[in-house]
């Protein structure tokens, strides 16, 4: 086991400012739960007196048996010119009865004089006195030194200043906090080593990413003698986010041999990323290091073929170590080896020379000529191979449906779509109103599916994109429509192309829903 690193997550305060998100008090439970089971130190979750909503969630967690994590609460300093016992935010950290507090203070001079407004000796008074309030309440301390870097860079002695107050009050920990997310990873790595060398507490990092070099100045404060890491889960936040602690705890814990996670745990970073997005309701960037759905895709053939025959030629890691999956995408440049092995995937027994493998090439020729692309649809590929070689049976039959649009007085459009919908000779109708003649669609299918199959009820699209093929033809041209879908485990991406918009929305929705089902099929024969 290599040297230990705290992992102190956010995303139920820090990353409930992000843009676009907003916790209910359930969502916030569920990560509680889901952070705790996969062995997260540290979960910081806000301040109950700060709204209703907090001060809920608190008395709810508080009967809440935690396996591993420490939940924590979250204030600052109390006020300038005021006893801390008299401060009504201090005294409402009490409410959470959480085992840890976190406090943050100015280590900054311009912050004092010219924000807060007061002097420099009442800061550090207001620090080493509210650090000990909470000491004196039997609680672990955690000190967020607030815009340490832009404050040690202005004025190291006063910086230093602030973190001894802290320790004077008796902080237990003391975390650099790189708030305007500014500060280069060069600068970060000699300054934490010098705290490192002054304080005899751990030293923590708290990077927001507004340079993108979060994740970078995490990881160098860690190799410079921080053993405790601030962030949020899958990166979101205020303004560009904090630092992502997937990718962190994934260098961190597989690329090197640090203690953060516990061991069988770091297959698990992947499932929790995309379970902590569907919970916020926030799709994750596919393209974001380790979690991603792009981070083991190969498409050009040279790469696959490399992959293919050593797979560390193009691929720093195995995707398996922190469970994701290789893909290799389907393209003009994948090559005939790459249709292969997607054969081979649903049945092995098949040969190049066999008949039906020339007859699969053949349908996907076709299939590309009428505008289908299957890069980054496999899921519609393996749908195409399985009707080639008899392996495919419908969950459903749409026996029609229709679209009705309109703008009312109010000005806001609506649509509501009524389908009819036959499955396992039992017929059912059903009518829903969306976002558009699309939303109405998938909506009123789900309906109907949900009394068959309710299995479908945590699938959910997350992304849905049109192109344009033949643009010469105007509006009569015919479109490429994508649409990913996730269980909250996995992600999968099905086309489709029609002249009409809804008919090809249509076509990828209905091979959503049954590629989903037949995974689900095949895992109970297996089971």
């Amino acid at each position: 086991m290599g040297t230990k690193v705290a992992i102190f997550d956010s995303t139920l305060r820090d990353g409930a400012q992000a843009e676009g998100i907003s916790f209910s008090v359930e969502d916030k439970l569920k990560i509680l739960t889901l952070l705790d089971d996969h062995g997260i130190d540290y979960i910081e979750a806000g301040n109950p007196g700060s709204n209703p909503k907090d001060l809920e969630f608190f008395a709810r967690a508080s009967s809440i048996s935690l396996k591993h994590s420490k939940l924590a609460a979250f204030g600052s300093t109390r006020r300038r010119d005021i006893r801390v016992e008299n401060d009504d935010n201090v005294q409402s950290l009490l409410l959470a009865a959480t085992p840890v507090i976190v406090i943050f203070g100015k280590s900054w001079d311009f912050h004092v004089t010219e924000i807060i407004r007061t002097t420099l000796e009442e800061n550090l008074n207001m620090i080493r006195d509210t650090v000990a309030f909470f000491k004196s309440k039997g609680k672990e301390v955690v000190y967020d030194a607030e815009h340490f870097f832009d404050g040690y860079k202005a004025s190291p002695e006063y910086a230093v200043k602030s973190l001894q107050a802290a320790v004077d009050g008796g902080a237990d920990s003391l975390v650099l906090c790189d708030t305007n997310g500014g500060s280069f990873s060069s600068e970060v790595g000699e300054i934490v080593r010098k705290m490192v060398s002054l304080f005899d507490l751990p030293i923590g990092i708290h990077a927001h990413n507004d340079a993108g070099m979060a994740v970078a100045n995490s990881v160098m404060a860690v190799e410079n003698g921080a053993r405790h890491v601030q962030g949020t889960y899958i990166g979101f936040g205020e303004r560009c986010g904090n630092a992502n602690l997937s990718t962190i705890i994934a260098n961190l814990g597989v690329k090197r041999d640090y203690d953060c996670l516990p061991a069988g745990e770091y297959r698990h970073i992947t499932r929790t990323a995309r379970h902590i997005a569907a919970i916020s309701n926030v799709a994750i960037n596919e393209r974001d290091p380790f979690i991603g759905n792009c981070a083991f895709a190969h498409k050009g053939g040279m790469h696959i073929d490399g992959v293919n025959k050593a797979s560390s030629s193009f691929e720093h890691i195995d995707p398996e170590l922190v469970g994701g999956q290789r893909r290799f995408l389907m393209s003009e440049v994948s090559g005939r080896r790459m249709i292969l092995d997607k054969i081979w995937e649903v049945d092995a027994s098949i040969t190049k020379d066999d008949a039906v493998t020339d007859s699969i090439m053949k349908r996907l020729k076709e299939l590309e000529h009428e505008g289908y692309q299957f890069e980054g649809a496999e899921s519609t590929f393996e749908l195409v191979i399985r009707k080639q070689l008899g392996k495919y049976r419908p969950f459903f039959e749409l026996e029609h449906f229709k679209i009705i649009g309109e703008q009312p007085a109010n000005g806001e459009y609506g649509s509501s779509a009524i389908i009819k919908v036959k499955v396992d000779g039992k017929s059912e109708i059903t009518a829903a109103e969306g976002d558009g003649p699309v939303n109405a669609l998938d909506s009123a299918l789900r309906k109907v599916l949900d009394r068959f199959y309710p299995e479908l009820s945590n699938v959910h699209l997350t992304d849905y994109k049109v192109r344009v093929i033949n643009g010469r033809d105007a509006t009569a041209a015919k479109v490429r429509v994508l649409i990913q879908s996730t269980d909250g485990d996995s992600v999968w991406t099905t086309v489709g192309v029609s002249t009409d918009i809804i008919e090809a929305s249509w076509i990828a929705l209905v091979d959503s829903i049954e590629y989903k089902l037949l995974k689900l099929e095949e895992a109970r024969v297996l089971a």
